[in-house]
């Protein structure tokens, strides 16, 4: 739709549920879709790729990123060795302590052997004791203060990094979003027509912001965790080369479970953010049918498909997150294997005098921060394939057919006369069903072209061709000579505007929505538009005017105010060519004459298409087009169908000529003074009008 007509989305095929009940589009919503929910995953590898990929632009910042992280996590690993020497020296002290001053290393190591043994000989003979001293206070202050030093350092590091994580993050899904909303205005209105709402809205929100959860998190741990598992394998290997091998076991290990169980996981992810969009598109339509789920007391049914909707959604959510959660413990227990294996061979290397029982200390510490590190590798496989299965949905809108785009260079006519010519256009919604076939006309500017036939025959889709909502299988349309190929859609558009059945108004005031089909409309444009629409007769009796706010269904006014307002904001648009489609469909009698004189100063001096069921309303039409299954079967004025007994006017006769013999026919009261039947429906809009008459509306006819 163009901002500059006023023109509201097109009126599109009906759907399932409740749209296809007339619950199809909530006024002010606007043609959203998706994809249905039964799609299979993509390659889990190349989505990956492709979803990390949309950070290339933010690698200045990822390396800041990676440099933090790397000294954070340095001086994080470096703390557990130090912390070992603090433990050196009190142990040291301790056994010092009972030993008497003067004695020589060799003379306590030879008594020690000789009372208990070679084994506490060697644990002696390595712990590098000083007869007759005690704990060694400064050294063991000063070690203990380098430690705290590390800590905070890398704690403030660790800060920085998350700060610049979540801004690369943020910044990431900030253009994701952009890029969605930009592909939805590119997609074409076929798109919207075979998918649900509520499952494009759920793409756009639910899947976007697990996207973004996802990078948040997956990436801080990925990085963080394959640093400490570097950075704490280097120091394994500087104390102890053996017990680094048998640490080094837990990596295959923690591989192979995390891909035995992500693989089953993933199929449960996609299920279930799949079944999220379908439910959001089952509340979107109940919501939305609301009204009609009351009237026809289908509540129960509505409360079934939720609740089994509800259902498949909770099994697919359990079983990936039940699935997942097996990474984390699996891999735990790996790690307890590996510490107790490590815990032993350090004792008895301690016991033999080969390591200081410091040493074995430090050396558990980083066994810990070692399978730490995968287990969190192993459990943020949850958080990536639920990501990833989002960001396969993603893809799959921003990898949709695109409508087709605009020329370069685009042509533009050069006046605004609103000439109209179809040249045996062709065109059908699915290849194997044609619609419309070799249709040629042509519309004269300032003339009234009305588009009658039963439903279905094509008459909206007739004029969603000119707006080029859809675009042609043959033949060619110009406006004012130029192909509306040739031109762009905002230049077509800017010269089109459209009034529907179903009105359009969003959250906002009167005075906002009327401007809505003139950006930087003055206040004095306004109120001429809504003068002429007859919007200002009705808009001083609401409590703030022009400034009064309509909720996003304009549900504070009446059904024909709403359509005042719609035909106010085609009139400040100022189109060259005008289409009116049922206007006046779902408003009263008195309303349609108000309607219908809004709409006869609308149209003058512009080429309008009418489409119309109601015959009445399209007598002084300059030429009537009637169709039938796409073509049109007859064509002529008003008098010239009737006279010629056609199709035309057999829909007439259908619409008139019943109540007529009906009034006719009625029963004329017997009695003076007995009560009359029911009012005909020609008593009706002849009271209407002298209702009308007397009041001032209108002139009496």
């Amino acid at each position: 739709m163009s901002a500059g007509t006023g023109a509201a989305a097109p009126q599109q095929k009906k759907t399932q549920g409740f749209q296809a009940a007339g619950a199809r589009r909530p006024i002010g919503g606007g043609p959203f879709g998706g994809m249905g929910s039964g799609e299979k995953a993509q390659n889990f590898g190349p989505s990956v790729k492709r979803l990390f990929g949309r950070l290339k632009s933010e690698r200045g910042w990822l390396t800041g990123v990676v440099l933090l992280g790397v000294v954070s996590v340095v001086l994080s690993v470096l703390g557990p060795k130090i912390l070992g020497n603090a433990t050196n020296i009190i142990f040291s002290g301790f056994l010092s302590k009972k030993l008497p001053a003067g004695m020589t290393v060799d003379q306590a190591v030879e008594a020690a052997r000789q009372k208990y043994g070679d084994q506490i000989a060697g644990v002696l003979r390595g712990a590098g004791i000083h007869p007759g001293h005690g704990i060694d206070f400064p050294a063991l202050e000063m070690t203990l203060g380098i430690v705290l030093v590390l800590y905070v350092a890398s704690s403030v590091f660790s800060w920085l990094q998350g700060y610049l994580l979540n801004g690369v993050t943020q910044r990431t899904v900030y253009r994701l979003r952009r890029d969605v909303e930009a592909k939805v205005h590119r997609l074409p209105l076929t798109y919207f027509d075979r998918t649900p709402r509520g499952e494009l809205l759920s793409r756009v929100t639910n899947d976007i912001d697990n996207i973004s959860q996802s990078l948040q998190q997956t990436i801080s741990q990925l990085v963080i965790s394959v640093l400490t598992v570097i950075g704490v394998l280097v120091m394994m290997f500087t104390i102890s080369w053996l017990l680094a091998l048998i640490a080094l076991i837990t990596v295959p290990l923690t591989i192979g479970i995390t891909a035995m169980i992500g693989k089953r996981a993933q199929k449960q992810f996609v299920a279930q953010w799949a079944h999220t969009g379908a439910l959001n598109a089952q509340i979107e339509e109940g919501y939305t049918g609301h009204a009609l789920v009351k009237v026809f007391g289908r509540h129960k049914e509505v409360e079934e498909r939720f609740a089994q909707k509800n259902q498949e959604l909770y099994g697919a959510s359990f079983g990936g997150q039940f699935v997942s959660g097996l990474i984390m413990p699996a891999t735990m227990f790996v790690g307890n294997l590996i510490y107790v294996a490590i815990a032993v061979i350090g004792g008895l290397l301690v016991a033999s005098g080969s390591m200081k029982i410091g040493d074995v200390q430090a050396f558990i510490q980083y066994t810990r921060q070692f399978t730490q590190p995968l287990a969190q590798l192993g459990s943020m496989a949850n958080l990536l394939q639920s990501g990833v299965a989002s960001a396969e949905r993603v893809f799959e809108l921003l990898d949709a057919d695109e409508e087709v785009p605009d020329p370069e260079p685009a042509q533009s006519p050069a006046g605004r006369t609103g000439r109209l010519e179809f040249d045996h256009v062709a065109f059908r919604y699915e290849p194997e069903k044609p619609l419309i076939d070799d249709l040629s006309l042509v519309a004269e500017p300032g003339h009234t072209i009305a588009v009658v036939g039963p439903t279905g025959a094509g008459k909206t889709t007739l004029v969603n061709l000119i707006m080029r909502f859809y675009e042609l299988d043959g033949g060619r349309i110009t406006v004012d000579g130029v192909d509306t190929s040739a031109m762009t859609r905002a230049d077509l558009r800017a010269r089109t505007g459209m009034v529907l059945q179903d009105t359009w108004l969003f959250q906002g005031t009167i005075r906002e929505n009327i401007a809505y089909g003139k950006p930087g409309a003055t206040d004095d444009e306004i109120t001429a538009a809504a003068e002429a629409a007859y919007v200002d007769r009705f808009v001083h009796s609401l409590p703030d005017g022009y400034d009064t706010v309509l909720d996003d269904e304009g549900g504070n006014v009446s059904a024909g105010e709403k359509q005042l307002i719609t035909i106010a904001r085609a009139f400040i648009a100022k189109p060259s060519v005008l289409i009116l489609d049922e206007a006046t469909s779902s408003v009263d009698t008195r309303t349609e004459l108000l309607v219908q004189r809004a709409m006869s100063e609308l149209r003058k001096d512009r080429t309008s298409f009418v489409i119309a069921h109601r015959l009445s309303t399209i007598r002084d039409a300059d030429l009537i087009l009637v169709m039938e299954a796409g073509a049109i079967v007859e064509q002529g004025t008003h008098d010239e169908l009737l006279a010629a007994g056609g199709a035309y006017a057999r829909l007439y006769e259908a619409q008139f000529a019943a109540p007529v013999d009906a009034e006719e026919q009625a029963p004329v009261p017997a009695l003076v003074g007995a009560p009359a039947g029911p009012p005909t429906a020609g008593q009706i809009v002849r009271e209407g009008l002298e209702e009308a008459a007397e009041s001032g509306d209108l002139e009496a006819p």
